[in-house]
């Protein structure tokens, strides 16, 4: 039986959190972003859009557009707390909830939808009930996988409910143009559309799966097969601690691929020592990098066993940046490791970049670990010591 996933989607949520913090700015276009006539903007609300006001646009460009355009700081603290309180109120219905940004997550509700008469009734509950209890407008998008729920839920925007079933991925998704393709490279598109790739119809069609695997590798084969229906539709639900991460805004902006794995290089050191310190272990790292435009990218790989090696780590993040670095400029570079454990409950089987750790000295590391400091040692090594003193 196919599931049912939601994907809830907050619309246009920094403007909206200013609306809800300062009333007098409804129904006038409103931005959040830099107040500098330098600076770029973070998002508009819907008002704003109809002039053209549009994010990562330049404040001086936005005010020639819309001239009553209100420009606001943007206040991070409080958009956190609206966002908590956002899936507080999903995890009301279901705790199959995956937060996958600050406004937006995905619901598995294949078995709590059977309890209404008609399945769409739970969505536009949800709706009213987060407008209601929050003021907040929402999209969502419902589908068998998480891609196609992604992708519906950007189909009727603000305060849409899409359906998208397999049967009408071809009536739907595939009239769509490329650019709609969510994870599909910004710089890729223009280079796919003078091939005839144009559409996402053109996309998914078999005459193009050698061209489209050849030009963009492993990630265009997982593309490829979304376009088809055929992804995932298991969602991260874990209910104990579940991640770790560090992450970086710099002052200036990283074009070349050396300069971006060199950052990535030092984040991945500093989380692989702070896991060791913390006894955590995770298999499931993420790269996410934020380019010049405040568009966010976040890739993932499944390490398939425990760790916290600084080795391993920083192998997948290097290949994941190999595969899917574009020269767009990078101003935010943020590490991620999920699926995490207490390192005493992993057992743990060496691989090939790490050495054998000898049962004694594991046993010893988690003693010393426990009294904070290094008290017990291997008759051995008393010996050694004694020996190099002589």
């Amino acid at each position: 039986m196919a599931r049912v996933l939601f994907h809830v989607d907050l619309n246009a949520f920094f403007a909206s959190c200013e609306e809800l913090k300062d009333p007098s700015l409804k129904n006038k276009p409103v931005a959040v972003g830099s107040l500098s006539k330098r600076g770029v903007l973070s998002t508009a609300n819907y008002i704003a859009r109809e002039y053209g006001v549009h994010s990562a646009m330049p404040v001086y460009e936005a005010i020639k557009k819309c001239p009553d355009l209100i420009i606001v700081q943007g206040d991070y603290a409080y958009y956190r707390s609206v966002s908590s309180q956002f899936f507080d109120l999903l995890k009301k219905y279901t705790p199959l909830v995956e937060p996958c940004s600050i406004d937006e997550g995905f619901m598995d509700v294949t078995e709590i939808i059977k309890r209404f008469k008609r399945p769409l009734d739970l969505a536009f509950q949800l709706q009213d009930e987060l407008y209601n209890q929050l003021g907040l407008n929402v999209s969502i998008g419902v589908a068998p996988t998480k891609f196609l729920a992604k992708m519906a839920s950007d189909m009727r925007k603000p305060k849409g409910i899409t359906v998208l079933r397999k049967s009408e991925i071809s009536t739907k998704l595939y009239p769509l143009p490329i650019e709609s393709i969510v994870g599909l490279g910004k710089k890729t598109i223009p280079f796919l559309k003078e091939n005839g790739i144009v559409t996402i119809a053109d996309f998914a069609d078999d005459k193009n799966k050698e061209f489209i695997l050849r030009t963009l590798g492993k990630n265009g084969y997982a593309l490829w097969m979304k376009v088809h229906g055929k992804s995932s539709d298991h969602l991260d639900v874990s209910s104990s601690r579940k991640s770790i991460s560090l992450s970086r805004t710099f002052e200036r902006d990283f074009y070349t691929m050396d300069e971006v794995l060199n950052q990535t290089r030092l984040l991945t050191k500093e989380l692989s020592q702070k896991m060791i310190h913390e006894g955590q272990m995770g298999k499931l790292i993420s790269l996410s990098l934020r380019d010049t435009e405040f568009h966010n990218i976040v890739r993932s790989i499944n390490l398939g066993t425990y760790t916290n090696s600084f080795p391993i780590m920083n192998q997948a993040i290097q290949n994941l940046v190999e595969t899917y670095f574009e020269p767009v400029g990078y101003r935010h570079i943020g590490i991620h490791m999920g699926s995490i454990k207490n390192h005493e409950k992993v057992n743990q089987q060496p691989t090939i970049f790490e050495e054998v750790v000898p049962d004694t000295e594991r046993i010893l590391d988690t003693l010393n670990r426990q009294l904070q400091d290094k008290v017990f040692f291997k008759a051995s090594d008393l010996l050694k010591k004694e020996n190099s003193d002589e």
